[in-house]
């Protein structure tokens, strides 16, 4: 989802080597960085203001934050969720093992305990790992959080057909009994294999083998605590047990939500929270270019999914300057790529595919999330700042705008010189991704392929339509808009779950196109391999495979131009969250 650039991390198959250490927070306290102040006076508005430092310090408390999103929320179950910002947000009523640290900057990707006392120790080279929990930590109800509800957490997120739509480290690392099938369906189950809770206030992983990164997968929200008693399943999401410094007041899924304090959180176990307002507010399916005139005009104060300004507000903003020194324009470790799928013919055929890849404008792709302020232009499937990153020229054309002739020569080549017809599918609620797929369909007409652009809804995108293999054979679906950003500043958390075809399912997928038996005994390999260097070599190879097979298109290594809503305070975007950091705004009365 999110890539966390610039941490050191120890090689893969090894403890993690961080000398890290909890931020200061708490009740009153102020994250790392900021000084007090909260006063409602006048602020220096200034572009960039909040990209590696805090824009507006306060320690006041007080005051309802508003936020708005196009679209629904894919789902506040923190066992069922894999978007960005939900991990952003999820955070401010749900807490994990460890989590990232709440500061502006590179200093966001430093790890830090969070339920746990310390990051997880081990002492079988990666294999296993302990965490012992903080005492006191409470549910919103008052119950004291155990070791037991974490195992349960992890255990009820396995279940791919009741949540399909979070992340399967956890399923794919951890040894599960055999045939397991998770804590619906195998209640009585010993997960004693897998997950062990010797006592309530500790935890014990065990991996089927060694992974030195382990603590970059349970910062994730599926080791938010859930009591069991209290599971409603596929509707836990309309009311989530708080285990964070807010609770859910009012809930009305699909129209909005809103958060309050919750009484029981003790700001004495979590230094990691400063907790300043009263509250949140989410209004949810408000329409992309509304969300970006009422951030302008400070009717709300924050976008929830930290895309950016759309391509009309963008241009609006960036040659006002008054409203551009409201804005951020942060680099992203993120890859808006097309998924082009060898189940659906004609694009079984390699020649086919590759037709595509040489046809694409790139520059109109780019044109497409607001030229070069919107992003650069990739070549490969890898980002700049990750490891076995390097610009693969396999595809390349003069000025990035396509070769016509190629492209049909390879469509000669695959039996449809004359081209064919076929489908393309994206987000109905994101802009940038229809311009997207406007800009390929533009691209490939013009050497006789002809697309019919599909939108879908964004909360089922995955789930539903493109990310379910049936929907997409039965309905010929393509080709597809996608986009993707790191899990954790490793190479694994970036392209494991996008190019591994042993993470496909029945449903819920995000790795569409990429089956390539080569790729996973690689993807294998960097697993076990300890240098670095050597490693990253693993990488490079991997997307250069990808590349050879023309499975994907990539389009940009994305940047986006954040806007700071009216009233905001301690705001900075956070490199660990790609966004603006929620968990220590504020907002003045």
């Amino acid at each position: 989802m999110r890539t966390r650039s610039g941490v050191a991390i120890a090689a893969i198959g090894t403890a993690l080597a961080l000398g890290l250490s909890a931020c200061a927070g708490g009740g009153g306290n102020t994250p790392p960085g900021q000084s007090g102040g909260g006063s409602a006076g006048a602020v220096k508005e200034e572009f960039n203001a909040a990209l590696g430092k805090v824009y507006n310090p306060s320690k006041a408390k007080g005051g309802i934050v508003k936020l708005a999103h196009e679209e629904n929320w894919d789902s506040l179950d923190p066992g069922n969720t894999y978007y960005g910002y939900s991990f952003n947000f999820a955070r401010l009523y749900g807490r994990t093992l460890v989590m990232f640290k709440a500061a502006p900057g590179a200093a966001s990707n430093t790890l830090t305990p969070d339920l746990a006392e310390s990051l997880g120790e081990t002492s079988d080279g990666g294999k296993t790992w302990t965490y012992k929990l903080r005492k006191g930590v409470k549910f919103e109800d008052g119950t004291e959080i155990t070791s037991k509800d974490i195992a349960y957490a992890v255990a009820r997120s396995f279940d791919k057909q009741v949540l399909p739509k979070g992340p399967s480290y956890l399923n794919e690392l951890l040894d599960w009994p055999k045939d397991y099938k998770g804590a619906f369906k195998d209640k009585d189950a010993d997960i004693s294999s897998a997950i062990e809770t010797p006592d309530d206030h500790t935890i014990v992983f065990k991996l089927k083998q060694p992974f030195g990164s382990f603590d970059y997968i349970v910062q994730m929200p599926m080791t938010m605590p859930v009591p069991k008693a209290k599971d409603t399943g596929t509707k836990y999401q309309e009311h989530v047990i708080s285990s964070g410094p807010y609770m859910f007041d009012k809930n009305s899924i699909g129209k909005s939500f809103s958060l309050k304090r919750n009484p029981n959180w003790d700001p004495a176990t979590d230094p990691n929270r400063s907790a300043l307002p009263d509250g949140f507010e989410v209004q949810l399916n408000v329409n992309a270019d509304d969300i970006d005139n009422r951030l302008i005009s400070g009717d709300v104060h924050l976008a929830v999914t930290g895309l950016g300004l759309q391509q009309a507000a963008r241009t609006r903003v960036l040659n006002d300057p008054a409203l551009k020194a409201r804005t951020d324009n942060a680099a992203l470790q993120r890859l808006w790529y097309l998924s082009v799928i060898p189940d659906v013919e004609p694009f079984n055929n390699i020649e086919c595919r590759k037709a595509v890849e040489w046809a694409v404008d790139r520059t109109s792709v780019q044109r497409a999330y607001g030229g070069p302020n919107g992003g650069d232009i990739a070549t490969g499937m890898i980002p700049p700042a990750l490891g076995g990153y390097k610009e693969i020229t396999t595809y390349q054309t003069p000025g990035n705008k396509g070769d016509v002739n190629k492209a049909k020569a390879a469509l000669a080549a695959c039996g449809q010189p004359n081209g064919f017809s076929a489908d393309i599918a994206y987000r109905s609620s994101r802009p940038g991704e229809k311009a997207f797929a406007e800009a390929v369909q533009q691209s490939l007409a013009k050497v006789g392929i002809k697309l019919t652009l599909k939108p879908f809804p964004d909360g089922d995108y995955f789930t539903l339509y493109v990310g379910k293999p049936d929907y997409v054979k039965q309905n010929k679906l393509g080709l597809a808009v996608n986009g993707w950003g790191s899990d954790y500043p490793e190479t694994f958390g970036f392209l494991q779950a996008i190019a591994d075809s042993r993470t496909i399912r029945e449903s819920g997928n995000y790795n569409l196109s990429v089956k390539i038996p080569e790729v996973d005994q690689k993807i294998d390999q960097t697993k076990g391999e300890a240098d670095a260097a050597a490693r990253d070599a693993l990488w490079a190879e991997i997307n250069q495979r990808i590349m050879d097979e023309a499975v994907t298109v990539p389009g940009v290594y994305a940047k986006s131009i954040l806007m700071r809503g009216k009233g905001l305070t301690n705001l900075y975007v956070s490199e660990s969250q790609q966004m603006y950091d929620y968990v220590s705004v504020g907002v003045q009365q």
